[in-house]
């Protein structure tokens, strides 16, 4: 592995994955950092899982890895991205599939403790830090649920029914995305199960705790929120609600689908933010184990926040 100027050169396979963006949804630039910030991290767990375990052996004797960690990466990209099976990378690096399911077991998990990018060397890993960010910067932050597809549970588990989604009606679990009011991504929390309201799911994170001790933050919210604005003194801004279900006065009419279209017309970012993180097809639908879904979701948007801020800072002019 070299590494020259923000690019990494290597073999075939590595330098046509690093080349084009739309097979990670990087460029290069971003890539190279990554191998800069996270492989250390990886040697650095690797061998202390080494030490870790009784040995006949010292520690570096035996067989060597089949894949520097460049391409351990690059691996893990690829399968987030595209949704590709194990045995696509293994074909074209020319390793054993079970080689690239233990390198993306090992390289996912420092991924998604990375949290999301919003400037050079300044990370938000956490919902605290997303509202303290969010406060000092005086501007709105937006909230929304989504859901990602998951494989039914097998017969005769206990929660089987806790993954099935009341609005969809399939098998799934939730997330709750941050954004900013220009759609960048700031937070995707852990998931949780199908079944569980959005506004409950805020609640366990914290949300409301959060908004009540912390810096005055405006944050946008659809109407499966209702209710939360009242619990944070006003913080959490739904859409207005109907004073007359029925027989409304035509001039009250008029105002409140004025006052709807303004308030989704700023919510709107968050819908695009989503749009951003469901184009890595790993959350389109997810087919593998359930428990590594929140790894899976917090990873993606850590890499599309890193992505999102690399380009606003080479679109900014000299």
């Amino acid at each position: 592995m070299i590494v020259d100027h923000g690019h990494v050169v290597g073999n075939a396979s590595r330098a046509a994955i690093i080349s084009n963006r739309r097979i990670t949804g990087l460029s290069a630039a971003v890539i190279a950092e990554l191998v800069t910030e996270v492989g250390p991290l990886w040697r650095e767990r690797h061998q202390a899982k080494l030490a870790s375990r009784p040995r006949k052996r010292a520690v570096g004797a035996g067989a060597k890895h089949q894949l520097v960690f460049v391409d351990r990466l690059l691996a893990t990209l690829v399968h987030l991205r595209h949704a590709a099976t194990h045995d696509v990378p293994a074909s074209w690096f020319g390793v054993d599939r079970s080689t690239i399911t233990r390198a993306i077991g090992e390289v996912r998990p420092l991924l998604a403790e990375r949290g999301c990018t919003i400037s050079t060397g300044v990370r938000l890993r956490a919902l605290a830090e997303v509202i303290d960010h969010i406060g000092a910067s005086r501007k709105s932050g937006i909230i929304d649920g989504t859901e990602i597809r998951v494989r039914r549970p097998a017969a005769g588990r206990k929660d089987r029914d806790k993954f099935i989604s009341g609005k969809s009606k399939q098998n799934a679990v939730k997330t709750m995305v941050v954004t900013d009011g220009d759609g960048r991504m700031l937070f995707c929390s852990p998931t949780q199960h199908g079944s569980c309201a959005g506004i409950t799911h805020a609640r366990q994170l914290g949300l409301v705790r959060l908004l009540g001790g912390g810096p005055a933050a405006e944050i946008l919210a659809d109407a499966g929120y209702q209710g939360l604005g009242a619990q944070t003194g006003g913080r959490v801004v739904t859409p207005p609600h109907r004073k007359f279900k029925k027989n409304a006065p035509d001039w009250y009419e008029e105002m409140h689908e004025r006052q709807r279209k303004a308030h989704s017309s700023r919510r709107i970012r968050v819908e695009q933010g989503i749009a951003h993180l469901k184009n890595w097809r790993a959350l389109a639908r997810h087919l593998g184990r359930r428990e590594h879904i929140s790894d899976t979701v917090q990873a993606i948007a850590g890499l599309l926040s890193h992505q999102q801020t690399a380009d606003l800072a080479s679109a900014r002019p000299m």
